[in-house]
């Protein structure tokens, strides 16, 4: 008899956390009978719509919500959910809370999207941690945070569990010239990307910054910044910083894409250059269609890309050496495309949607 799964995010935003619960949550049906939960206030619910898969929905105004637990709680016991699987780590305290007041007591699960940089031996976290049954760290060095943190008589088990990139839908020639007329890139326009929330901490103004390094060396570059803006000051900002710097004409702002896969493809290289991402869906998602990833030297690309093979990692927050992996890039188109297949070889081999699912359901199943 299958198990009940809830699988549980409440967090407003729409990135890689989040749609990551979507794709869980579709991922494991065959498996469990799954429930989602999400905010009233989420822009999710547009993937649940009109679908197959079940949802319920839960306001959330603040992470000590005793409201929203007993909601939670409730859908819990109607629902005879025996695991939680939770992503949003500002959902911990109306999970545990739920779990606490429910009938059933389900085993609670967070996937740990998060670094961990402080003790938890208060009496807090230590009432939070005790009623945990498993964390599924994205990374070997979020897995040693967690040990070194937690304290062993509280800590719940810990299984690294890497994200994995949806199998993508590969574009030929012809369909990514196509596209790239659609986007105004010019046959001679060396396209660079960008994809995820834009906020300070993602990095967006040293793409600018190295952007404008690279016009002064002629390089005919085409940067596209795709994502949905955080805070709208900053996207301002970096507006400022483009025109400031005469570059309208070759950097453009394109808001949120529900399909990155096919927009990586008409890309030469893609960017990541937070100072420290976690894991870094949007690598994985890169590589996998064969495109060039330059990526920040810290945190979580260093478990995914081997430097000089299969991507390029640039020193974090300098934008003269990111320019300089990419000018290099540019100078050597077929020492990028190599790094390209290379990249795509690894994904396929330690990152596939598939494999990490399997292990995902073989982990709850054992509960």
């Amino acid at each position: 008899m299958s198990k009940n799964l809830l699988e549980l995010c409440l967090s407003p935003d729409l990135g890689g956390l989040e749609l990551y619960m979507v794709r869980s949550a579709k991922a494991l049906v065959n498996d469990f009978n799954v429930l989602s939960v999400i905010n009233t206030e989420t822009k999710l619910q547009q993937y649940y719509e009109d679908t197959q898969y079940r949802y319920s929905k839960i306001p959330r105004k603040r992470s000590l919500s005793f409201s929203s637990a007993r909601k939670l709680a409730k859908i819990i016991d109607e629902n005879d959910i025996d695991i939680i699987h939770m992503h949003w780590t500002k959902d911990l305290p109306i999970a545990v809370m739920a779990k606490v007041l429910s009938k059933k007591k389900p085993k609670l699960v967070q996937t740990r999207n998060m670094t961990m940089t402080r003790f938890k031996d208060d009496f807090y976290h230590r009432f939070l941690y005790k009623h945990m049954d498993m964390i599924l760290p994205v990374t070997y060095q979020v897995a040693e945070q967690i040990k070194r943190f937690i304290p062993e008589s509280i800590r719940p088990r810990v299984e690294v569990l890497y994200m994995g990139s949806d199998k993508a839908d590969i574009l030929n020639d012809e369909e990514i010239h196509a596209y790239k007329e659609e986007l105004t890139v010019k046959p001679d326009d060396f396209l660079i990307g960008m994809v995820g929330r834009i906020e300070e901490t993602k990095g967006q103004h040293l793409l600018i910054e190295a952007a404008e390094k690279l016009q002064e060396k002629k390089i005919p570059i085409k940067v596209f910044i795709v994502g949905h803006a955080m805070k709208e000051d900053y996207l301002d900002s970096l507006k400022r910083k483009v025109a400031d710097r005469g570059l309208q004409d070759h950097i453009i702002f394109d808001g949120f894409t529900k399909n990155p896969h096919r927009f990586m493809q008409a890309c030469d290289v893609m960017v990541l250059a937070t100072e420290c991402e976690t894991f870094g869906l949007v690598v994985i998602e890169a590589m996998q269609v064969q495109t060039t990833v330059v990526a920040t030297n810290s945190c979580g690309p260093l478990e995914i890309i081997e430097d000089g093979v299969s991507g390029l990692l640039f020193e974090k927050n300098d934008s003269d050496d990111l320019a300089e992996k990419i000018s290099g890039l540019y100078k050597d188109k077929e020492a990028c495309a190599a790094i390209g297949r290379a990249g795509q070889a690894k994904v396929e081999k330690l990152f596939s949607n598939i494999r990490q699912f399997e292990k995902l359901g073989l982990l709850l199943k054992g509960l």
